[in-house]
């Protein structure tokens, strides 16, 4: 057996093998969730050059987070059965591939079935859900912070690309800019694939079998499996309208404010780089109190930033709010990780975490193009801000439902 497929030793869980492959995981998935990122910086851009409405723009945007959600299912199943490492490398095909024919083309959609498919589906679709399914395998005592670190990769690349990519545009042009992201970002994760070759110590019924939580049980929250797993994904829907609003459509909204898109760049920056401090934090403290409280208190907090764009538009205020917003949402997606593996058993923990991300990224599709939609009704922000707020309390009321029959159970024990 060569080193793709021989399980490792159990004693490197919790190892510096452990934490060096952690390291190599955040950074492919830096370079592999690029692609979701950049669309928001050129949509100005993009509808100038291809002629279309703003809600017309952010289609491409739709089909990067559709084929995100699916491909994180597909490529997770082929790194349970080829092992990570090799899945990584045909993201990086699709990303080296998407990028080229994305900046060539001649029309939104042939713009927009490339980020979808190639970009989107195994770009992205390889370098999140499975990166975190794997780094659960190898951590034990702090397997909460370690996923936490992992998914960090998420929002560090909306933070390093955004502000690369608006350079790369006013130098030499989005298409030119697309290209060399293709060819950084696959070479990148081909080289850092190599760390991932070998299998991880605990398969998913191996975990199954050294024990789960006390709500692992037919009825999670007191509920059918299939009604809770329901009510999560409706759930993750509605956070992620919401948390779609800004992370799309801030830089166009700066522009129409008349600060510029450099200054809508740097905002989403700073929003996805507070989002990294929010998803370790939201680590540690799922640690400590669990996930559904964690996941609870971040979606109050994200209704209460959310609400905060509606008064306040000056250029200091959305700098401030940008990083409150980031500091607020971040921690969420990765919480339903968490209480997936709280609640439910471990042998299905891969196929409910995929099922409830693609719950979090069909909001984030439905929410940037709402937003578009209702921006061209109305030429202002303000309906789509108020939008979000309305899905974001929807989240909030299912979340305390689940947390309140929650309460009526035996705390979580997890192994």
């Amino acid at each position: 057996m060569n080193s793709f497929t021989t399980p490792a030793d159990s004693r490197l869980i919790d190892s510096r093998y452990a934490a060096s492959r952690l390291l190599a995981a955040l950074a492919i998935a830096t370079l592999g969730n690029g692609g979701m990122y950049i669309l928001s910086v050129v949509l100005p851009e993009i509808q100038a050059e291809f002629g279309v409405s703003r809600a017309d723009a952010t289609l491409p945007y739709i089909l990067t987070m559709m084929g995100f959600g699916l491909g994180g299912i597909v490529c997770g199943r082929w790194a349970d059965r080829f092992g990570v490492s090799r899945v990584i490398q045909v993201g990086a095909v699709g990303v080296l591939t998407g990028f080229a024919i994305a900046g060539s083309a001649s029309n939104i959609y042939v713009y927009g079935i490339a980020h979808g498919l190639l970009i989107g589906f195994l770009g992205v679709g390889s370098a999140f859900v499975p990166l975190m399914a794997d780094t659960s395998l190898w951590w034990k005592k702090h397997r909460g912070i370690a996923v936490a670190v992992c998914a960090s990769g998420n929002y560090l690349a909306g933070t390093v690309w955004p502000p690369i990519v608006q350079y790369g545009v006013q130098q030499i042009g989005w298409r030119e800019t697309y290209g060399w992201l293709g060819l950084v970002c696959a070479l990148g994760m081909v080289l850092l694939s190599l760390k991932l070759r070998q299998r991880p110590p605990l398969q998913p019924a191996a975990i199954a079998a050294i024990g789960g939580s006390a709500h692992t049980s037919d009825a999670p929250f007191g509920l059918a499996p299939k009604n809770a797993q329901r009510a999560l994904f409706v759930a993750a829907i509605g956070c992620c309208v919401a948390m779609a609003m800004p992370q799309v459509h801030i830089v166009a909204y700066c522009t129409d404010l008349g600060f510029g898109a450099t200054r809508g760049a740097q905002m989403l920056s700073l929003m996805l780089g507070f989002g990294i401090v929010s998803r370790l934090a939201s680590g540690w403290l799922s640690d400590h109190i669990g996930g559904l409280k964690t996941l609870l208190v971040g979606a109050a907090l994200q209704c209460i930033a959310l609400a905060l764009f509606l008064p306040f538009d000056g250029l200091a205020s959305l700098f401030l709010l940008s990083a409150l917003f980031g500091l607020f949402q971040g921690g969420i997606v990765p919480s339903y990780a968490i209480v997936i593996r709280e609640y439910f058993p471990q042998a299905e923990a891969g196929a409910r975490v995929g099922s409830v991300i693609f719950g979090t990224l069909i909001g984030m599709a439905l929410g940037g193009w709402m937003s578009g939609v209702i921006f061209d009704m109305t030429g202002r922000y303000q309906a789509a801000f108020i939008n979000g707020i309305a899905w974001n309390l929807m989240n909030f009321m299912i979340i305390l439902w689940l947390f309140k029959r929650s309460k009526r159970m035996p705390a979580p024990v997890v192994a």
